[in-house]
């Protein structure tokens, strides 16, 4: 089977700027909704509504853990086009559910937190497994509503580019999600001074129940500017820019390379698992904080909830910078091995600041230790997708991008549960709360160690020597076969 080509696909125009920044509303959109969920939300369900950092932070990476999903949408949208459209609907109708859920999430969790009829001492009855339970699923179909919208997107920005617009269009869409986060925390923070009191504690309210309210507005306003900054962001950009009817059909691609080929091209290969694993450390590192960063300005520093959220802020302000610094003068300066390893042990020096910062008491210390961590996470993380890109084959990229992704994702997911895990049984066995943060984040400096460790037999030149070669022969032996 061969698709027919479109003429006028040849004198599509090419993408100007304006349109590039439009794009970049989506991710502004997610980095709002990451805010709400990951920062938000389980600041109350662990400081408010006192429900256990495990279950708070597993129902949250469960999002995560359902990655390979991510596969299934990525090539239905390039097969069964919805309403016309091969990327658009897609994202529309995704964002859509994705609002829905968050909305359904803050309702279950609000529900679960008043399951418990112990006050703050949780107790496991028929009511809060029924609630937890229900959340689970809700955040199971939170994660497949933005995998239905995030990978179509990331398909229609190839789509709507060439190899020479695209590196710009990456990353400009990419530093606007960390916008969006830093755009999330200054409301969160707005949200909690001005709803809930003078000074944004829960405390200065006459009943917990009175959270309810604000909390409930702010879980329907969030996902309603998402679903408006997504529209926003694709409305006309596939029908004028899209290139996709001048790509090979799917077939064409999938008779090239068969399931087996992958399969045994990413198993047999050294490289491959050597950078798995230290791309899946790297982001467990990155992400064990991920739960259990508000709570600890809130159990720790008795930050009220706008002044936590706020922390996200400041850690997207450094991610930013890293970001920057990172392109322009690290890694032309370094290379992409070097930078990543300069990277990784920033990032531990930060989580001892942030341990310091704690038994300090220092609401200032861990405010710069969060931009620090933000601007060494930024190093780590842009030069690590450099080292992938170099890991990465020109016949066999989407492949080989979609290896790395899913390391990526199920790490995040383990990551947030582990996180939440380490906090509780760290409670329990430590007797303090300070040391069990600060095993947390003890813990995430161990990982970027070894991540620096796995890095030092990380080699580019093995690595594409090997793919061309176990390649060759497993389509050899497919053509033997």
């Amino acid at each position: 089977m061969t698709t027919t080509a479109n003429p006028d696909a040849e004198f599509r125009p090419v993408v100007t700027l304006p349109t590039i920044f439009r794009l970049g509303l989506f991710n502004l959109g997610l980095g709002l909704m990451s805010v709400l969920t990951l920062a938000v939300l389980n600041r109350v369900m662990i400081s408010e509504l006192f429900i256990p950092a495990t279950l708070t932070a597993g129902t949250a990476a469960i999002q995560y853990l359902i990655a390979p999903v991510r596969v299934w949408f990525g090539q239905l949208s390039d097969t069964k086009p919805l309403f016309g459209l091969h990327r658009t609907n897609y994202v529309r109708i995704g964002v859509i559910c994705a609002g829905i859920c968050v909305f359904l999430a803050a309702q279950i969790a609000w529900q679960l937190g008043m399951a418990a009829p112990e006050g703050e001492t949780w107790a496991w009855n028929s009511g809060t497994i029924a609630w937890s339970v229900l959340l689970a699923l809700v955040f199971i179909a939170y994660g497949f509503s933005i995998s239905a919208s995030s990978i179509p997107f990331t398909a229609l920005l190839v789509d709507v580019s060439d190899e020479k617009e695209r590196a710009r269009i990456v990353a400009i869409v990419w530093s606007m999600l960390l916008v969006g986060i830093v755009i999330g925390g200054i409301t969160g923070k707005i949200w909690g001074t001005t709803i809930l009191g003078e000074e944004g504690e829960t405390s200065v309210l006459t009943n917990i129940t009175d959270l309810y309210q604000p909390l409930t507005l702010l879980f329907i306003m969030v996902p309603i500017a998402f679903i408006v900054l997504a529209n926003l962001a694709t409305w006309g950009v596939e029908r004028r820019y899209s290139r996709f009817s001048q790509q090979k059909s799917t077939s064409q691609r999938e008779d090239s390379v068969t399931l087996q080929n992958t399969l045994q091209l990413l198993t047999s290969n050294r490289q491959v698992g050597i950078f798995f694993s230290f791309l899946f450390l790297l982001t467990v590192g990155l992400f064990l904080q991920e739960a259990v960063l508000e709570p600890y300005g809130g159990e720790i520093f008795k930050m009220p909830i706008g002044e936590t959220t706020a922390l996200n802020s400041v850690w997207g302000t450094g991610v930013l910078l890293g970001y920057g610094l990172t392109g322009f003068l690290v890694i032309p300066r370094l290379g992409n091995q070097k930078a990543a390893r300069w990277g990784c042990g920033l990032v531990a020096l930060c989580f001892a600041l942030i341990i310091l910062s704690g038994f300090t008491q220092d609401p200032g210390l861990l405010k710069g230790a969060i931009l620090l961590f933000g601007g060494a996470a930024g190093v780590a993380t842009i030069s690590s997708i450099g080292l992938m890109l170099d890991l990465t084959t020109a016949e066999n990229a989407g492949m080989f991008v979609g290896a790395w992704g899913l390391s990526q994702a199920i790490a995040r997911g383990v990551g947030i549960f582990s996180g939440g895990v380490i906090l509780d049984v760290g409670k329990n066995l430590l007797k303090t709360p300070l040391l069990a943060y600060s095993a947390v984040f003890a813990i995430q400096a161990l990982c970027m160690v070894g991540a620096i460790a796995i890095l030092s037999r990380v080699s580019v030149s093995e690595f594409r020597s090997n793919s061309r070669r176990t390649l060759a022969t497993a389509m050899e032996a497919d053509l033997d076969g």
